[in-house]
């Protein structure tokens, strides 16, 4: 089986004043479809820069990533926006939705930016919103609604372009444990029942208790991949 996500000698370096700062060196690393993976370590130790160069938010200073075997390393901006668009679907910390649009025109929004028709647009939002529990809540704002509830529905958008995979970066920080706890249950859920990848950036112990493999970093490098359970 090929990886759908693979790192060849990947190194990012920040230049900060008169210091250069290796966020990533040297990471090698390869993650099959399927996968419910953490990465983990402490601040500092590289796993969001490494979140962020995986999914073409951020480019490498050497090294390469392949995703699903396409070379991304080299892509211009327009062509790794539309590749994001098309391929790798988002959770953050920070919800990230916008505020005046609701539940379910946050969830359509990224198959608008697809050209996909209003009937399947709106089809999929109500099959995804029902997936995270919220069909109930599909026309309210984000202001309407808790910490959990924004968050579920920005999984739900995250699937709605049917990425090849979801990365995550510290998706339970801001909530409370019972959010928090429901939140993984529905991510699982999906990882399990339609083999959905995920890869999680975070500190969450609840996250590494589900992962079904850990990926440790420290100043920037793997020190620990191992499969958890």
């Amino acid at each position: 089986m090929s990886a759908i996500i693979e790192t060849k000698n990947l190194v990012k370096i920040f230049k900060e004043t008169a210091q250069e700062v290796c966020a990533v060196n040297d990471v090698n690393l390869e993650i099959e479809q399927g996968e419910f993976t953490a990465i983990v370590g402490p601040s500092g130790s590289g796993k969001t820069t490494l979140l962020n160069l995986i999914g073409g938010l951020d480019t490498p200073t050497s090294g390469k990533i392949f995703i699903d075997g396409k070379d991304i390393s080299d892509l211009s901006e327009k062509q790794m926006t539309e590749f994001r668009l098309q391929n790798i679907g988002f959770v953050f910390q920070a919800y990230n939705l916008i505020p005046v649009l609701t539940a379910k025109e946050n969830v359509s929004f990224v198959m608008e930016l697809q050209s996909r028709t209003k009937t399947e647009t709106d089809n999929r939002a109500d099959e995804l919103l029902a997936a995270v529990g919220l069909s109930d809540r599909a026309n309210s704002r984000p202001a309407k609604l808790s910490g959990g509830q924004q968050q579920r529905v920005a999984v739900a958008r995250a699937l709605a372009s049917k990425p090849k995979f979801i990365l995550a970066d510290e998706p339970t920080a801001n909530l409370d444990s019972k959010s928090a706890e429901n939140l993984l249950d529905i991510m699982e859920k999906l990882n399990k029942d339609e083999n959905i990848t995920f890869v999680f950036s975070t500190h969450d112990p609840r996250i590494m208790a589900k992962a079904r493999r850990i990926i440790t970093l420290e100043d920037g490098k793997i020190v620990v991949n191992s499969a958890s359970r």
